[in-house]
This record gives structure tokens, sequence and C-alpha cells, in this order.
């Protein structure tokens, strides 16, 4: 059976709730660092440029996993 002729607008709502839970994690992510930035220092984060350089590294490995779901593996 074809998926694709079920729902046409399949990639529509994919990109829809891809967008809204990423806007969501995001807004959780900063939340967290504003809340530990706060209690720990007392202001606004300091990141260093390599701890930002480790952390997209991280991120893109995380995005290449979730886009290699869709290869059905």
């Amino acid at each position: 059976m074809n998926q694709e002729n079920s729902n046409p607008n399949w990639k529509t709502n994919l990109l829809i709730v891809g967008a809204i839970g990423g806007a969501l994690l995001g807004a959780g992510t900063a939340y967290l660092l504003a809340r530990s930035a706060e209690s720990n220092r007392g202001g606004p984060p300091e990141i260093s440029t390599r701890d930002m350089l480790s952390t997209g590294i991280a991120v893109i490995g995380v995005i290449r996993g979730i886009a290699s779901l869709g290869d059905g593996k």
C-alpha cells in the first residue's frame, strides 16, 4: 500500500509538528539555561566559543540521527 496517497498532506503535517516541537524544545532549553545561569552566576551566562562549537557538533549529530529515521532501515 502506498502511504503517500493515503494522506497527501503528510509533508505539511510533518513540517508543522517539527516546527512546533523544535520551538518548544528551544524555548525549554533557553529557560533551563537562563535558570541555571541565574542561580549560579546571578546574571547572563558566559558561554565560551569552545562550548558553543562542541554543542553545535552534538546538535548536528542529533539532527543526522533524526534524518536517518526516514531511511526505513
